[in-house]
């Protein structure tokens, strides 16, 4: 039997954990990344759900536990920093789930832990994709033009790949709400907990715990006009100098860190919703195909689940041909999609009802924020942070063979 040849565009967690599952499941696995080397830091991500078992799957959970950013809880506070509501770690997907670390740590767990003949080529990406049925020639930006039994685009949000290939069948949702993330040093006063603040204007500020001895910091505001990240840095920096004066709490730490930190980022939260996940010999997966945006949350989980169900699912094929390829496809898309579509579908006035623009507003937030908190309404609030969960078992994997091991499944 021929050996399948897959091509995955994108370095993150969803290329990583498909690289990671296919080449367990016997095929050869190439990786392009637009960025020149590993990208290491990212704010905080989780483990959530069900992606926990494709993390102990992995064999990888106890090398992410060592990795956590530490942090105990998520903290509601005020204008003077007083908390008016805590949610400590109580479960394993709380506001604060059991297994939190950073976006870089996560990735550099999972590249490291590929097999050595998964080829990862950097500094590179896709120009041109030629889609056929039964293969796909894909036109790097280095000049070669390769030709692959399977192209997986796992490039992002802001996937060009995708958008060439899938055209009009890629949807935006734009929510109207603009985020500006950042390292920030951390301070005497500093604990483990992510502390949140919500002020008039539709603004919010939220201080996170790292595992490097810094703060990972968040600015965030409502406004359905304004998107901060299509502006140049300098100017989109400035702007939310602006946007941010008088906001209360922290707002000066934060600007000020911003001016001088180094990995400063905006977004402007958007769904993806696609109406097929596969096209001939492509297939999409992670944000490129979902994007559920930190409101919906568990995309880091999703990424994760996502590689494990298409590389399974795709091992089940019991022939080469091209219809087995696009069968395996179509039960990929069938199992993930219920997930997605649940992660997707936000509370009625989201995101508006968390971001609200007047002192009375704020207040009543804050006393649901105070009742939500006590004992008993506890464990319904960190309902929240349900994401990734599904009634479906996994399917299984069919492990290819070695010299010295027989085929196995999981």
């Amino acid at each position: 039997m021929n050996v399948h040849k897959a091509l995955i565009s994108g370095a993150s967690i969803a290329g990583l954990s498909t690289a990671f599952w296919l080449s367990k499941a016997g095929w050869e696995v190439t990786m392009i990344e637009r960025a020149r080397a590993f990208r290491d830091g990212g704010q905080n991500v989780d483990v959530r759900g069900i992606a926990r078992e494709v993390l102990q799957k992995m064999g990888l959970e106890d090398q992410v536990r060592q990795q956590t950013t530490t942090e105990e809880g998520t903290a509601f506070v005020n204008e003077k920093g007083q908390v008016v509501g805590a949610f400590p770690v109580e479960g394993s997907d709380g506001m604060t789930a059991e297994l939190e670390i950073l976006r870089g740590d996560l990735a550099r767990v999972v590249i490291e832990a590929l097999p050595p003949h998964v080829h990862i080529r950097y500094g590179d990406w896709i120009e041109q994709v030629s889609n056929h049925a039964d293969h796909v020639d894909v036109q790097l930006h280095s000049g070669q033009t390769e030709t692959y039994d399977l192209l997986i685009i796992a490039e992002g949000i802001r996937s060009r790949t995708r958008d060439q290939v899938f055209g009009d069948r890629v949807s935006r949702n734009e929510l109207g709400l603009n985020i500006a993330y950042g390292t920030i040093e951390r301070e005497t006063g500093d604990d483990r907990w992510w502390r949140w603040y919500t002020a008039t204007g539709g603004r919010q500020i939220s201080l996170r715990p790292d595992n490097q001895g810094t703060i990972r910091a968040m600015l965030a505001f409502k406004d359905d006009k304004h998107n901060l990240a299509s502006l140049p840095h300098e100017q989109a920096l400035a702007e939310l100098k602006v946007i941010f004066a008088g906001a209360g709490w922290q707002d000066k730490r934060v600007i000020e860190g911003f001016a001088t930190s180094k990995d400063v980022y905006f977004d402007y939260l958007t769904q993806i919703k696609m109406s097929t996940y596969s096209e001939g010999s492509v297939c999409v997966t992670g944000d490129a195909a979902w994007c559920v945006t930190p409101i919906g949350g568990g995309g880091s989980s999703l990424a994760l689940i996502g590689g494990y169900v298409l590389a399974a699912f795709l091992s089940q094929q019991d022939s080469n041909e091209s219809a087995s390829i696009s069968n395996g496809l179509d039960q990929y898309e069938q199992w993930m999609r219920p997930m997605v579509d649940k992660a997707q579908s936000l509370p009625p006035g989201t995101p508006d009802l968390f971001y609200p623009q007047t002192k009375v507003g704020v207040g009543t937030m804050q006393t649901f924020i105070r009742i939500a908190s006590f004992g008993p309404f506890r464990k319904l609030a960190s309902r929240i942070g349900h994401v990734a969960r599904t009634k479906q078992e996994l399917p299984e994997i069919r492990m290819a063979q070695t010299a010295t091991t027989p085929q196995a499944s999981l």
